[in-house]
């Protein structure tokens, strides 16, 4: 069994024990704390599976280093060797206002280049992953690549603040130039999303590399396209202005941006 392959069979098996446990904690009283605003929630169960799932990695691969949302990871400076990008709750605020509409997210790059990637949407008990080079499936059924639509031929997501902030006013335009716009809260479900063919672009002003890094390996591997917002590739080190999208759409969102 290569390394690869060791890998997506244990990434698979700990994603369902996670969300198992999210799942369980409904029923619990969840601690809830605010992080830089109102609406930037983690949860004790952020943190405790992030934390298990840190000490699995170490434990099967001591050599690889860990980013992750809630700080068990390591301080990256640079993204030599292999390293796994993890993301306990996808979607937090929606965990403790719907119960519903989140994923837990893993991805696992080597030397910078995105080579596996894994969305669980928990509560419809879907896993999409994709191993670079070998396409991009859900549930282990091959997923077809969604058709190259224009920006004027499908729905755009995006995030709240996009929506909301007089900066972004300018994306409001470009979202206005689609068939309409929608949002879930996550950005994992987003990509999904995209990967189905819903959606011809996601458009996000603020996302962190835990929220990139997964759904990046299966949107490239479908031959769509990620970016900043200026076209210029994502960097997985610092939070970023970011764009997932067909290739038509993304032209067209990149030039319009650089008028």
């Amino acid at each position: 069994m290569s390394t690869v392959q060791k890998r997506d069979k244990l990434i698979k098996q700990w994603i369902k024990e996670a969300a198992e446990s999210i799942e369980l904690a409904k029923e619990e009283s969840l601690k809830v704390e605010e992080k830089s605003a109102r609406n930037d929630l983690v949860t004790n169960m952020d943190k405790e599976i992030e934390e298990e799932l840190t000490n699995k990695i170490r434990a099967e691969f001591p050599e690889d280093r860990i980013c992750g949302e809630e700080g068990f990871g390591d301080d990256l400076k640079d993204l030599k060797g292999t390293v796994w990008f993890v993301d306990p709750i996808d979607g937090t605020l929606n965990y403790v206002l719907q119960q519903e509409n989140f994923a837990v997210m893993v991805g696992v790059y080597e030397d910078g280049v995105g080579v596996q990637g894994y969305i669980y949407d928990v509560c419809k008990d879907k896993l999409y992953h994709a191993i670079k080079g070998m396409g991009v499936y859900c549930n282990g059924q091959p997923v077809k690549s969604p058709e190259n639509k224009s920006l004027s031929a499908g729905l755009v997501a995006t995030n709240s603040q996009l929506m909301t902030q007089d900066q972004f006013a300018e994306y409001r335009k470009i979202a206005g130039k689609s068939m309409g716009v929608r949002m879930l809260g996550s950005a994992g479900l987003e990509i999904i999303e995209l990967l189905k063919g819903n959606v011809i672009a996601y458009m996000a002003s603020k996302l962190s590399p835990w929220d990139i890094a997964p759904g990046k390996v299966m949107i490239e591997e479908v031959g769509f396209k990620v970016s900043q917002f200026d076209g210029s590739e994502v960097d997985l080190l610092n939070r970023n202005k970011t764009i997932f999208s067909t290739v038509k759409a993304f032209d067209e969102i990149v030039t319009a941006n650089s008028k």
